[in-house]
């Protein structure tokens, strides 16, 4: 992994933390953690988490990075959970300038 994938996927896990329970992650985060929290077993996150019913922010700490791809590899960071267990994502979306510019909810 370059210094570049590294450093952009540190700052849209960053951004998913901090747009999480506001309005800016209304249709991408809060939707996300919401529809996994109701549709995952609980078994899911009593063995990920330590708990049938998590909070919601534990979920966002448990997002890994699917893939990266666009224009050199840098241009949208998807996340998910551990074990194949959803096709959805967080994307997070990079302008040409390297700035963040768009977090959505992708399958």
């Amino acid at each position: 992994m370059t210094i570049e994938v590294e450093k952009r996927q540190k700052l849209a896990l960053d951004a998913i933390k901090h747009a999480f329970g506001t309005e800016a992650g209304e249709d991408s985060v809060n939707l996300f953690v919401g529809h996994h929290l109701e549709e995952l077993p609980q078994s899911y996150w009593q063995q990920h988490l330590g708990s049938s019913t998590p909070k919601p922010t534990a979920v966002i700490g448990l997002l890994q990075l699917r893939s990266s791809w666009g224009e050199d590899d840098i241009e949208f960071f998807d996340f998910t959970l551990p074990d194949e267990v959803t096709d959805y994502v967080v994307s997070v979306h990079f302008d040409s300038a390297g700035k963040i510019d768009g977090i959505s909810m992708e399958s």
